[in-house]
């Protein structure tokens, strides 16, 4: 039985690079991530971090009724929900707002609201009035969007480390393919927290440099923060999420299989989902992390896969990685080639020296275009994980 074609109607997002779709394509054009830099330690303790933070600022709050769940996660998500709030409003109009489900991934959400609370009880011997334990409950990202929104369909938050949006993408589908709802907000969204900087610092993951995905002297990430939300509906859309892939190796807590076993079961399920050989697809979004292992394995996988190559990049550099938002920031990235095709793909940002040991990847560091014909077109976007979870989305344009 054929499943019906899911599209991908609107797209809300922020991050280092900015706020708005306008403003991402033009920073992603400039190779320039103002948010991109040294920040303070969030720690208490002065430690400086290299990472990537979102500039804008965040006034917008929650409704009076939802302020137990006031904190900088769910602002980052108001505000890109706030982007595709028309298409949204349309859809719930249309579709009523028991069939609009609501889909999300993150691995922080309010922790850093709670670091603040134990902080300020260390001082004054109290929790601040302010502080309510749902702001850094794990589960409520998605329940507190629908609230905000007014929906009532199944809503629910995916954490499986840095590929959380990516399996809430392809969980929407499902639930779309299924008919279980007529249309999905789908994404993430992560902020910054010393639990997470200071947790990859002392696996010994971070660069206090711009991360150098890639490179012989890439030596670890940078944390970054920001949100990424699609609707999400069987409606025809010029993209469409083509193919979906997901696998587990369960190789160790931290470090990916050496062999990329469970990678490339991903990849290739994605391409098969599809219906589409290697060949077809015209760019890759790497995970590309920059650390040691991950890049090792990522490189290997993609020779595999791609033994003729591919047009690929790893945007982390001027996003930082986003953990549970990189999945749906980077697929973001993948539907804005789609979109816009007067867009040039995201460059790779790197010093340029390559690692010998690895194998020679078609890295984009010079302006490269998507075909502009009008036959089909596909991208693919590639997420890897803590515990070995791996996902792989590819969307699809004139076909």
């Amino acid at each position: 039985m054929s499943l019906p074609r899911v599209g991908l109607h609107a797209l809300g997002m922020l991050n280092a690079l900015g706020s708005g779709v306008d403003a991402i394509v033009a920073a992603l054009a400039a190779g320039h991530a103002p948010g991109m830099g040294r920040l303070a330690g969030l720690d208490g303790r002065g430690a400086e971090r290299f990472a990537g933070r979102v500039l804008t600022p965040l006034e917008q709050a929650p409704p009076a009724a939802l302020c137990a769940f006031d904190c900088r996660n769910n602002r980052l998500l108001l505000a890109a929900l706030t982007q595709i709030e028309p298409a949204i409003h349309e859809a719930r109009e249309r579709f009523g707002a028991d069939r609009i489900g609501v889909v999300l991934g993150t691995s922080t959400s309010g922790i850093a609201a709670a670091e603040a609370a134990l902080a300020e009880q260390a001082r004054s011997g109290a929790m601040p009035a302010a502080f309510a334990y749902q702001q850094m409950e794990i589960g409520t990202a998605a329940p507190f969007a629908a609230a905000v929104l007014g929906l009532r369909g199944p809503a629910y938050t995916v954490a499986t480390a840095c590929t959380s949006s990516a399996k809430a993408c392809a969980a929407a589908r499902r639930l779309l393919q299924l008919q279980l709802c007529d249309a999905v907000v789908a994404g993430g969204v992560d902020s910054l927290c010393a639990l997470t900087l200071e947790g990859f610092a002392a696996l010994e993951s971070t660069s206090s440099t711009r991360s150098n995905p890639l490179s012989r002297n890439r030596c670890g990430i940078n944390v970054g923060e920001g949100a990424a939300v699609f609707l999400m509906s069987r409606e025809a859309a010029p993209v469409f999420l083509a193919g979906v892939g997901e696998a587990s190796d369960a190789h160790h807590i931290s470090a990916p299989d050496p062999q990329g076993a469970g990678a490339e079961r991903a990849l290739r399920a994605a391409l098969a989902d599809a219906g589409i050989d290697a060949q077809a697809i015209s760019y890759v979004n790497l995970h590309a992390t920059a650390t040691v292992k991950n890049d090792a394995m990522e490189a290997h996988l993609m020779a595999r896969v791609f033994p003729k190559g591919v047009p690929a990049s790893g945007t982390k550099p001027l996003t930082g990685h986003l953990l549970g938002a990189a999945g749906a920031t980077e697929l973001g990235f993948a539907w804005l080639t789609l979109s816009r095709p007067d867009m040039a793909l995201p460059r790779h940002v790197w010093d340029g020296e390559a690692d010998s040991a690895l194998p020679r990847l078609d890295l984009i560091e010079t302006p490269r275009y998507l075909r502009s014909d009008a036959g089909p077109r596909y991208v693919m976007s590639n997420s890897f994980a803590f515990g070995g979870s791996n996902a792989s989305l590819i969307l699809g344009a004139g076909a």
